[in-house]
């Protein structure tokens, strides 16, 4: 059975729970449809929050003199996001038929099949008689700029913006989609079971593939490797660092939420609470290895554990128990902290912590739904991260190749010392203020 029919299929049961009327369409009552788009709806403005929240991490833990390019480009990628899924991402992501079956689909360029925006036949959405057509592609797309968003923090500080921007309209309108196709829309591995409820794989280590790929062609930034030793180099607004984690734990709420495709009561308040205590699990974890490690707590790593956390359930925040959930938002927390001092040795420069949140604790979350859910198989989920490094990682690898190669996508090193925020934009986030920080 296709992933999108059993989705429908659930979400008629579902919805049976709260009164749903059922007949030859499957079709829901008025009341609850108004319902069940509402809630939607209101998770479709919750993920975008996610947005502010990403610009706000990404500034705060990156110098003063990059704030305004970190701005720049957090904007720019909503844009690029939102306008290449309606271009193609949407009818590349969920397929009405497939080239190869279930490996590659396409149902042709825009949204809405070229009928007239009130046509009755977009009164559902493809898979879901619960809400709009239209709510349905806006829910999705807000998901397709995230994983351009995990690329931009990874290689701040030093990437060229516009070859930066080619990559992710690259990215988010053909890779994302596609991969997505394979569970989402029904694809192959949606036949084997494989199971990620919100996207810790098909979002959040997509873009973290991404992430490495940008950071092992770009390099570090000057100043981080001196001698063979590693210099910290700090980020210089730590309450926007914090407000921008705050924000994206409250737009987690209609990331995971949402993602239960209906406002069943049931399904929703599960996943709210799974999906906080897993946030809560990882701070303490991230707190617990940072304090030991270090010798002293370390906020940034505190509020990394959050969205390691965060990250790490959204694979499994529908099936997991609450337990699991915990456990998993501890363990997810703590690697978080060891990723970051991993990566640091191995002398990638990763400025937020993109590849450890988002890659490593995506792939921890996907696993553990095979670990903690008897309904599902930890080969299955083993074989779908796989599937996903072994296609994405080479592909962004390749797109940033050719970039270096032929537009370059790193600023100089007067530029990068200058600060990005002259270099690129000429203009200063934070213009009258001396900053004494380092370089």
């Amino acid at each position: 059975m296709s992933a999108s029919k059993l989705k429908k299929i659930l979400a008629v049961a579902l919805l049976g729970v709260a009164g749903v009327t059922f007949g030859a369409e499957e079709s829901v009552s008025p009341e609850m449809f108004t319902v069940n788009n509402t809630w939607m709806m209101v998770s479709i403005f919750l993920v975008f929050t996610m947005h502010l929240g990403f610009a706000t991490v990404e500034t705060g833990l990156t110098r003063a003199k990059n704030a305004t390019n970190i701005l720049f480009k957090n904007t720019v990628i909503v844009a690029i996001g939102l306008l290449t899924y309606t271009l193609m991402g949407f009818n590349l992501m969920y397929p009405s038929s497939w080239v190869a079956e279930g490996f590659f689909g396409f149902s042709g360029f825009g949204v809405g099949n070229g009928l007239p925006w009130n046509d009755p036949s977009l009164v559902t959405s493809a898979y879901n008689v619960g809400y709009t057509y239209w709510t349905d592609f806006l829910f999705q797309g807000m998901f397709a700029a995230t994983a351009a968003t995990i690329v931009s923090g990874a290689v701040a500080e030093r990437v060229k913006l516009l070859p930066f921007l080619i990559f992710c309209a690259i990215y988010v309108m053909l890779v994302y989609p596609w991969v997505g196709s394979w569970v989402w829309g029904g694809g192959w591995l949606a036949s084997m079971n494989f199971h990620d409820f919100a996207g810790s794989t098909l979002v959040h280590s997509v873009g973290g593939w991404a992430a490495l790929a940008g950071i092992i062609v770009i390099g570090p930034r000057y100043g981080k490797f001196v001698n063979g030793k590693i210099k910290p180099i700090l980020g210089h607004n730590l309450p926007l660092l914090t407000i921008g984690v705050f924000l994206l734990w409250l737009g987690w709420f209609g990331f995971n939420g949402g993602s239960v495709l209906s406002a069943d009561p049931g399904g929703v308040s599960y996943v709210l609470v799974t999906t906080s205590l897993a946030a809560a699990a990882g701070i303490i974890g991230a707190m617990i290895v940072s304090w030991t490690v270090q010798k002293k707590p370390d906020l940034t790593m505190v509020l990394n554990g959050c969205l390691a956390g965060l990250v790490g359930i959204t694979a499994g925040a529908d099936c997991v128990s609450v337990t699991a959930a915990i456990v998993i938002g501890l363990i997810c927390g703590a690697i978080a902290v060891l990723s970051v001092m991993m990566f640091d040795k191995l002398k990638l420069d990763d400025p937020v912590g993109a590849t450890s949140v988002h890659l490593v604790c995506g792939i921890l979350g996907t696993l553990f739904v095979g670990i903690f859910s008897a309904e599902y198989s930890l080969k299955v989920q083993a074989l779908g991260v796989l599937s996903y490094g072994v296609v994405c990682f080479p592909i962004a690898l390749l797109i940033f190749f050719i970039l270096k190669k032929t537009v370059g996508i790193r600023v100089s090193e007067e530029e990068e010392l200058k600060g990005l925020d002259i270099g690129e934009h000429g203009q200063e986030a934070y213009a009258g203020f001396q900053f004494f920080t380092n370089s």
